[in-house]
């Protein structure tokens, strides 16, 4: 006897073909009662879904990107493991459960082409307002998702990286009674550094010192870091402390400290944000934030399928970022 085609399962199942193809894909919805009864009528029968099949049935090719625009200077570290990686990673097992394979697309230079990319969904890890990965997807009428909210786009839907709540964290933790924290952060518009410096300037004025920011075009990384660090901290003496989100630019922070001979954490605390292993292997180890980067990957992958089906998303819950204290502080 031969394997069963779908067409026995539907009649079995007591519905379309096209059902049972939506049940196996995900592309669809399908009320779950009716899922869990063609998914083990099929265990029974011993029926599987021909992957090639459903991406000729349906046009698609079961693939969702997930793709940024910040550069490797800070997404990720010499090795090119780090934020972007992480998020891949997660998002690439939970895709894999939900039948769907996960698309990297590497930071891209402002002439790359994408016009060979083909895929059903994109998630977009943390924009700028006028992100051209998000005009390239968008221009194609591809479902889009971000992790962090798009600067001046509400209706794309987006999963929250509590940004304010990570910069309340660090600079609570850096606070000392008559301290003066500074901040370096991108000069991109991402919505991570505008929500970060809202949380700065109102730190700031509930604390009663004076604010002092640097930002710093993300493309030069740790060696512009140092550079900016050296000219702050030589002319802004009191500044005892300083608030780095990006991990490449900590890096650079203390570089500068040690070429000025600031002792760390005596005459200078850091902290950044992102808990990778830049802050783990730094000299000396960086206070950072536990972003639960697990969790928001699956978020995000959850949140574009919900997308791609045209149905409202259940709420996803992130735990709220959690410091993780080391010797920079």
């Amino acid at each position: 006897m031969g394997k069963p085609t779908i067409i026995e399962l539907a009649r079995a199942a007591g519905v379309s073909p096209t059902t049972v193809s939506h049940a196996f894909s995900g592309h669809r919805h399908v009320e779950p009662e009716t899922k869990e009864r063609i998914l083990a009528l099929a265990a029974r029968m011993g029926y599987h879904a021909n992957p090639r099949a459903q991406r000729l049935r349906t046009g698609g090719a079961s693939t969702i990107a997930l793709a940024s625009s910040m550069p490797f200077a800070v997404a990720a570290g010499p090795s090119k493991l780090g934020f972007l990686m992480e998020i891949a990673a997660s998002a690439a097992m939970t895709a894999l459960t939900r039948n769907l394979a996960l698309c990297l697309v590497p930071p891209l230079q402002p002439d790359s082409d994408l016009g060979a990319i083909e895929v059903d969904g994109a998630i977009v890890v943390e924009p700028v307002g006028d992100d051209p990965i998000i005009s390239f997807f968008r221009n194609r009428g591809t479902p889009i998702v971000s992790i962090g909210r798009v600067p001046g786009h509400p209706d794309i839907p987006f999963v929250d990286m509590q940004s304010q709540a990570t910069a309340r964290v660090m600079l609570e933790h850096l606070w000392q009674p008559g301290s003066r924290i500074g901040l370096i952060t991108g000069e991109q518009r991402r919505n991570s550094y505008l929500e970060t410096e809202a949380a700065y300037e109102t730190f700031a004025r509930q604390c009663g010192f004076t604010p002092f920011s640097a930002w710093i075009n993300e493309i030069g990384g740790e060696e512009a870091a140092y550079e900016v660090a050296l000219d702050l901290l030589g002319r802004h003496q009191d500044i005892d402390a300083i608030c780095v989100p990006i991990d490449a630019f900590a890096t650079g922070v203390l570089a500068a400290a040690q070429s000025l001979g600031r002792a760390i954490p005596t005459d200078l605390r850091v902290a950044t944000r992102y808990d990778g292993m830049r802050a783990r292997l730094a000299t000396p180890s960086l206070t950072a934030v536990d972003l639960h980067l697990d969790q928001v990957a699956e978020a995000a992958v959850e949140l574009l399928i919900a997308t791609m089906e045209h149905r409202v998303p259940s709420r996803a819950a992130i735990s709220p970022p959690g410091l993780v204290v080391r010797n920079s502080s």
